[in-house]
């Protein structure tokens, strides 16, 4: 690798440290993986032992393990949290994902803080503040633009993290509180209800129904792999892909495209390589669309679009199939090209004219001969209808077997000694080298030809390793027989003790000490949406300047105030922006209802953001 080129990191979800092995496996530069307490997804937390075993894996590549300890504490977690971050550096960890000021004022070891996108990571003066702290990263808001990113980057110098697939929260990162407004599950806290996934009707001032049961608030996922390389000229050095509730195949799969996809655009780029090393392999062909998929959108990348949610279902609709063209007795015809199996599992959204009031749906494929599939039950469909398959029962079968393996190259060297042989291996990334001597009755070769090749070919067969070798080098005074059991024997003694000859565990290199005073905060009069809720938290934003701080929502909701800020609009999705169309807007005050709930609509055009009041 070369020393004075910017490292691009791949990173990947871990929902337990097996999974993370795997994103290693299928190429991510690093892994980020949830604390036992205190991260952003709750049903996502894991052990001290299983995330240093994850980072003795990864480490191996040269790859990091990034901890999300990224809810806001009370009071009573700060002491549990300060002990848990010393647990989680002694066990290898690179760097902890924070959102709570109030962690700053604990007694830290000397570990990387990167500042999760809960920080609400959207400005130059934020990023700033960051950066005087000594955030060595900044998550940045999935809102931003190109052109907001790049002006970030001319600003500062702190790292840049962005997100490139996965689901899409439809708040600013940090400023959801819809779910504990209406459930008492905080999103800040880890334990989000999802009610943006839910449908809702939208209402006008008169209470007339403008749009019945839609999930006007679930986002389609984020797709960003065609911009990676524009991404990186603006700036961003690390591409984030969310999932840390996905299950294996859909990180195998996610990993994979993107590995190769950067992999061919690094290739291009000149100053510019992976963050990590290892040569990966792929034994399938990735395809995000195959495993957990909601159609996509770039999300802002390139300004505002009108095709952001799927209102019709929050669900996973996988890849286009093709349309129905014939419905028989028992079977369908379409006009696809894709190549069907018995179990996959088919859905469809039917036209509105066709079914205004249920228009997602699915079935089972129960055979499938020739152009004709037939159902296990047949479905209400109409002709013309758009097939999509979100299940392909092969491609998740390929998954569930070995999809790729990382191998490290070695240079080996076979020597003599006095009283035998000697075997060195040198692992050449990070210059991890180990010999060891083994004592031998020597045996002039008969077939010199034929000794020297078996002394290669049985040294170079690394089999089920993380190695593979680079070269075998021969550095005797005679070509030796010896026997290919022996030749395993060496090889074997010596691969187990370079296994044992770990990287160093505790990465201080790139940390620096934190300062929490003369901080230039972006604003001192702070409202709960600063999710201040904990005493240190509240010391440190007066020690730097505060004048008037709200405690965080979950502590004391204010009345009246917005729930949920989003930079995603309904009168832009629908039309109704009175920028683009000012006749066509419906009468406001509007409101979303979903069972008793009534929520109302605030639209802020100047800023071109849209806030939802409790």
């Amino acid at each position: 690798m070369e020393n004075n080129a910017q490292k691009i990191e791949l990173l990947a979800p871990a929902r337990d440290a097996e999974v993370g092995i795997e994103a290693i496996n299928h190429g991510a530069d690093a892994v980020y993986i949830g604390a036992p307490k205190f991260g952003a997804r709750a049903a996502a937390g894991n052990s001290i032992n299983d995330i240093k075993r994850l980072a003795d894996y990864a480490h191996r590549f040269g790859a990091k393990v990034l901890v999300a300890l990224n809810t806001i504490l009370n009071d009573r977690e700060l002491e549990e949290a300060e002990r848990l971050i010393h647990e989680l550096y002694n066990a290898g960890t690179d760097a902890l994902i924070i959102q709570d000021m109030g962690i700053l004022e604990l007694d830290l070891p000397l570990i990387r803080l990167h500042a999760s996108t809960q920080c609400n990571n959207r400005t130059v003066e934020q990023i700033r503040m960051l950066e005087q702290i000594g955030f060595r990263r900044a998550v940045l808001a999935r809102e931003l633009s190109i052109t907001e990113i790049a002006a970030i980057r001319a600003a500062t110098t702190i790292e840049l993290e962005a997100f490139v697939q996965g689901a899409l929260c439809v708040s600013y990162s940090g400023q959801c509180y819809l779910s504990q407004a209406l459930c008492g599950r905080s999103a800040n806290r880890g334990t989000c209800a999802q009610m943006c996934r839910l449908p809702y009707d939208l209402l006008d001032a008169d209470g007339n129904i403008l749009l019945k049961e839609k999930h006007l608030l679930s986002l389609k996922d984020m797709d960003r792999s065609d911009y990676l390389a524009e991404m990186i000229r603006a700036g961003i050095t690390t591409f984030k892909i969310e999932g840390r509730l996905k299950d294996m195949q859909y990180v195998k799969n996610t990993v994979a495209c993107y590995r190769r996809k950067l992999d061919a655009v690094l290739e291009g780029l000149s100053g510019f390589q992976a963050a990590s090393y290892g040569k990966t392999r792929f034994f399938f062909e990735p395809d995000p669309q195959k495993t957990f998929f909601r159609g996509a959108t770039d999300y802002f990348l390139h300004g505002r679009t009108a095709d952001m949610i799927q209102p019709d279902t929050p669900k996973s609709i996988g890849e286009p199939i093709g349309r129905v063209t014939r419905i028989g007795k028992n079977f369908l015809e379409t006009d696809s090209k894709k190549t069907l199996a018995n179990g996959d599992g088919l859905c469809y959204i039917q036209p509105q004219e066709q079914q205004p009031d249920k228009r997602f749906g699915g079935f089972l494929v129960n055979n499938v001969e020739g152009g004709r599939i037939i159902p296990a039950q047949m479905p209400d469909i109409a002709t013309g209808t758009m097939l999509y398959r979100n299940y392909d029962r092969l491609f998740d079968k390929q998954l569930q077997q070995k999809t790729a393996e990382r191998k490290l190259p070695l240079r080996i060297v076979f020597s003599e000694t006095s009283e035998g042989f000697k075997l060195e291996m040198t692992e050449t990334n990070s210059e991890r080298y180990v010999a060891l001597d083994f004592p031998a009755q020597k045996q002039t070769a008969r077939n010199t030809e034929q000794a020297s090749q078996q002394i290669r070919t049985q040294l170079a067969k690394l089999g089920n390793t993380c190695y593979e070798a680079q070269s075998v080098e021969i550095r005797t005074t005679q070509t030796w027989f010896v026997p290919a059991a022996e030749l395993n024997e060496m090889r074997r003694r010596t691969v187990e003790l370079l296994d044992r000859t770990k990287p160093e565990n505790k990465p201080t290199t790139n940390a620096k000490p934190l300062r929490t005073t003369g901080i230039n905060l972006p604003k001192q009069q702070l409202d709960y949406t600063t999710n201040v809720y904990n005493h240190m938290a509240r010391q440190f934003y007066e020690t730097n300047g505060a004048t008037h701080i709200e405690p965080a929502y979950e502590q004391l909701p204010p009345e009246h105030t917005a729930v949920m800020t989003c930079k995603y609009c309904i009168k832009y999705q629908y039309g109704w922006c009175p920028r683009q169309h000012p006749a066509q807007s419906p009468k406001e005050p509007l409101f979303l209802q979903t069972g008793k709930q009534r929520l109302q609509l605030k639209f802020d055009c100047k800023n071109c953001e849209m806030q939802i009041i409790k």
